[in-house]
């Protein structure tokens, strides 16, 4: 018996990875709109992703079945159908070509691969530091804390404040729910639950 030479296993071998790799979901997390059939946008942030289908972190999530245009950062525009309703969102499918969703499986393990390489944050949204510098967070059980904020991005702020709160604490940071993601000596870094819209996003912003 005769043994196939490489040049005829290597096509099989890389249908093979592409085919994993389309199935393959990446905790990943982009900041977003996404339009329902009511033609309104709103603002997501994506939980996890595959070439095959995404979760969101949303206010709205329409119906079974609806159709849903998303534009993320890194990605673009992607369409699809909503599958899911989750109590913090909505896990929509992906219609796209082959050719679309291998380049969706390509940039999703550039964003992997980032991660794990720790290369830079692509920071493609600004911060300001608001005019309104004085705020009040609302933690869970009714407690207020005074703070100042330091700067403001689309996806969350830095905050000084004289209280220590611990990692991962809710709050309402102003009027937007929030969570602390990092600690620094005389603050942290807050992460919004969904990321603010750029048509209202400067230094008159007040949360």
């Amino acid at each position: 018996m005769s043994q196939a030479s490489p040049a005829s296993l290597r096509p099989l071998t890389l249908r093979a990875a592409v085919d994993q790799r389309r199935h393959h979901r990446v905790a990943v997390s982009l900041l977003g709109r996404y339009m329902l059939s009511d033609r309104q946008e709103y603002p997501c942030q994506t939980v996890d992703m595959s070439p095959g289908g995404v979760r969101l972190t949303c206010a709205v999530g329409g119906e079974v079945g609806e159709r849903i245009v998303i534009y993320l950062e890194h990605v673009g525009r992607i369409e699809g159908t909503v599958a899911r309703l989750l109590p913090d969102g909505l896990a929509a499918s992906i219609t796209a070509t082959s050719r679309k969703r291998d380049k969706i499986a390509s940039q999703l393990t550039w964003l992997a691969n980032r991660a794990v390489l720790g290369l830079p944050e692509d920071r493609r949204h600004e911060r300001v530091v608001p005019r309104q510098a004085l705020t009040l967070l609302r933690l869970e059980g009714g407690r207020e804390v005074a703070a100042r904020i330091i700067d403001i991005s689309l996806s969350g702020a830095a905050l000084s404040c004289e209280v220590e709160l611990p990692l991962d604490c809710s709050m309402i940071l102003g009027r937007t729910p929030a969570r602390v993601v990092r600690q620094f000596k005389g603050g942290v870094a807050v992460e919004f639950r969904l990321p603010l819209s750029p048509d209202r996003f400067d230094e008159n912003l007040v949360l």
